[in-house]
């Protein structure tokens, strides 16, 4: 794991395009106009000074005085009437009239262009809903009616808030996340607040109670008087009111799954090294298809497996994979059956010319049984301190040198998380690291992820516990100078991925099976 990553070869060619636009300009091409017609020559002018009559020939008193030719459009005296005339000032009348009634078309256009980006595809005035085009206005937002096709706008009002796990429900009155009051509330409550969320009843946990400090300026949600456990789970947030006081003055916590527990925490050596023990790294699997690894992957739950879209390009068949969880090398593996896939779901906005939203999931036939050498790691939540400064590592049986062969033992690595700024400063990758990326790595090169790691755990550890940061996704090379590994952002995937939860057959949150012949490559980093 010292040295590890993979590298598209698309990913090349579209940074080669984008460095190199090209286009022709086109000035505006003139017609040649007619030259303005002669202006007609008058006597000179009269000037007081001179004898009108001197040094001039007399012209006779009756001599007629021819006028002069008019040059304009118009019908003077002296001039004979034409239709031609009247005919080319209708014809200019129109031409202008054509040209301004286009105008104001264009210019009402581009107004309705506007009037819909902002509305509906910006969705300046509301929120979208999930992948689909509509948008439903903010109030329509967690108010107990279904507006969104997919049920989307009711399916995440509750979410975790900081290491400490502490609930939280989204106010519809205030457009605002507030803590939840623990006054009146039981487990049989919190079990119904995990389904909701997307866990199973099976996996819960408990729940607690914390002094919410700061995060309870804006008040609270407590329940209603009149409310019953009896409700279903869905219930549970239409049950929930704003208040500005909560009696119990602590707020819950809830813990719907036991995550993020690693049996040995030991000291982590910086640089890649092999991993002697099992528990180190319990929620790491290796995905294997026709009988060899193919990537990693990271346990979330019993049932459900985080890795990389780009991994399910080639074998997007269920049948084609078995997951391994509880091993530390691949030659204890070829003497295991593994565990069958169900189903396969990538995301539906993944790209494979840029790896953006590179992240999938996998559900097994039968749960996983955990133990202290499997176990789920923590999805993220919001307020998670995932700072620079803070420790990250890396596991996986990737190659240890540029399109080497898959490593026999599980490795770790520590790395450094790389800001998104300096990541796309030009020197590193010039632009193309999008909000579903993010780098690790060190900018000195030397330690890193490789072909094979592709799918497997970014974590770090807040309040003792481990949470998922990212999955493997691409790179350039493997450990080199200015090229840090970048890794798909799991925070901004953690809703996508509860819904996938919620509905196990994945037709109501967007389930994306990927044909075959979008595949690109297998492996995540190819050179």
């Amino acid at each position: 794991m010292s040295r590890k990553r993979e590298e598209p070869r698309e990913k090349q060619q579209v940074s080669k395009m984008y460095n190199n636009p090209s286009h022709v300009n086109y000035g505006f091409q003139y017609e040649e106009e007619r030259p303005p017609p002669q202006a007609p020559e008058y006597p000179p002018p009269y000037y007081p000074s001179v004898p009108l009559y001197s040094n001039f020939p007399r012209t006779p008193a009756l001599a007629p005085v021819q006028a002069p030719i008019n040059t304009h459009y118009t019908v003077t005296a002296g001039l004979p009437y034409t239709p031609s005339t009247q005919k080319a000032s209708r014809s200019r009348c129109l031409c202008i009239t054509a040209a301004v009634v286009i105008i104001v078309l264009i210019i009402l256009a581009v107004a309705a262009v506007l009037i819909w980006y902002f509305l509906f595809s910006a969705c300046v005035m509301g929120r979208r809903c999930g992948q689909s085009s509509m948008c439903v206005r903010s109030w329509q937002w967690c108010n107990g009616q279904t507006d969104c096709p997919a049920g989307e706008d009711e399916a995440q009002c509750f979410r975790f808030y900081g290491s400490n796990l502490m609930l939280q429900s989204f106010s519809n009155k205030d457009q605002k996340w507030k803590a939840v009051c623990s006054d009146r509330w039981d487990n049989t409550i919190g079990k119904q607040v995990c389904q909701q969320i997307g866990y199973s009843s099976s996996d819960y946990v408990s729940y607690g109670t914390i002094n919410p400090s700061l995060s309870s300026a804006d008040g609270y949600m407590i329940l209603k008087s009149d409310f019953s456990n009896a409700y279903s789970a869905e219930s549970v947030h239409d049950s929930l009111s704003d208040s500005s006081s909560c009696p119990t003055n602590t707020a819950v916590t809830l813990k719907c799954i036991g995550c993020g527990s690693s049996l040995v925490p030991g000291v982590r050596i910086v640089g890649g090294v092999t991993v002697n023990t099992l528990g180190r790294w319990p929620w790491q699997v290796s995905l294997q298809a026709m009988g060899s690894h193919m990537c990693g992957g990271s346990i979330i739950t019993p049932s459900w497996i985080v890795t990389a879209a780009h991994c399910v390009q080639t074998f997007s068949s269920p049948s084609q994979w078995k997951v391994f969880a509880g091993f530390l090398t691949l030659t204890q593996m070829s003497s295991s059956i593994g565990n069958s896939v169900i189903q396969v779901i990538a995301h539906p906005g993944y790209d494979p010319d840029n790896n953006n939203n590179d992240i999938a999931l996998m559900k097994l036939w039968s749960p996983l049984r955990m133990s202290s050498n499997i176990a789920p790691v923590c999805l993220p939540n919001t307020g998670l301190d995932l700072s620079t400064s803070r420790t990250y590592y890396v596991t996986g049986w990737g190659a240890t040198v540029n399109q080497g062969s898959a490593s026999n033992e599980l490795r770790e690595a520590q790395v450094s998380l790389i800001s998104r700024t300096v990541c796309n400063s030009r020197q590193v990758y010039n632009g193309i690291i999008t909000d579903t990326m993010i780098c690790a790595g060190t900018l000195d090169g030397g330690v890193d992820t490789c072909q094979g790691d592709s799918g497997g755990p970014l974590v770090t550890s807040e309040n003792f516990l481990w949470w998922l940061v990212g999955d493997t996704s691409w790179g350039q090379g493997c450990a080199l100078r200015n090229r840090p590994g970048v890794y798909g952002n799991v925070t901004t995937f953690v809703d996508w991925i509860y819904m996938q939860m919620k509905s196990s057959d994945g037709s109501v949150f967007g389930s994306h099976r990927i044909p075959q012949a979008a595949a690109k490559h297998v492996l995540g980093k190819s050179d």
